[in-house]
C-alpha cells in the first residue's frame, strides 16, 4: 500500500499547478498535482502529451475515467469514492493508482482492509 504524507515515510512532495507555468517552478521528483479538471482536460491532457507523472483529485467515477485515461498516476478521492474506483481500477487493470484521502493514522487500517491502491493525508495536499 502507498503512503504519501506520513511523517514515518519519505515522499515526493505533490505540488498544485493550476496552469502550464507552475511547472516550471517543480523539480523533476515533484508530482503534479492538478485540483480538478479544468478547461476540459487542458493540464491533464498537456502532462499526458509530456508524460509528466501526476495526480488528480477527482469527484465522480466520471472524472476517474478520464484521469485515466489520460495516464494520470495517481487519482485521488475521498475514501467512499476512492472505495469505488479501486473496484473498477482493479477490473479494468488500470495503471493510475487510486489513493484516498485520510486525516490521520488511523484511517490507514481501513483504507489497506478495503485493498486501496494507497491512501494520502489531507494535510499533506496543499491546495
Amino acid at each position: 500500500m502507498l503512503i504519501f504524507g506520513s511523517k514515518y515515510i519519505d515522499s515526493p512532495q505533490f505540488i498544485t499547478i493550476s496552469k502550464i507555468d507552475d511547472i516550471e517552478a517543480t523539480t523533476p521528483n515533484d508530482i503534479l498535482l492538478l485540483k480538478d479538471f479544468s478547461a476540459p482536460y487542458f493540464l491533464a491532457k498537456h502532462c499526458a502529451k509530456n508524460n509528466l507523472a501526476y495526480a488528480i483529485k477527482v469527484n465522480t467515477i466520471k472524472e476517474a475515467l478520464f484521469a485515466n485515461a489520460l495516464n494520470a498516476n495517481y487519482i485521488i478521492a475521498q475514501t467512499a469514492l476512492a472505495k469505488e474506483l479501486q473496484s473498477i481500477a482493479d477490473n479494468y487493470l488500470w495503471d493510475a493508482k487510486v489513493l484516498a484521502i485520510i486525516s490521520n493514522d488511523d484511517e490507514l487500517e481501513t483504507i489497506a482492509k478495503a485493498s486501496i491502491d494507497g491512501a494520502i493525508y489531507k494535510n499533506y495536499i496543499k491546495d
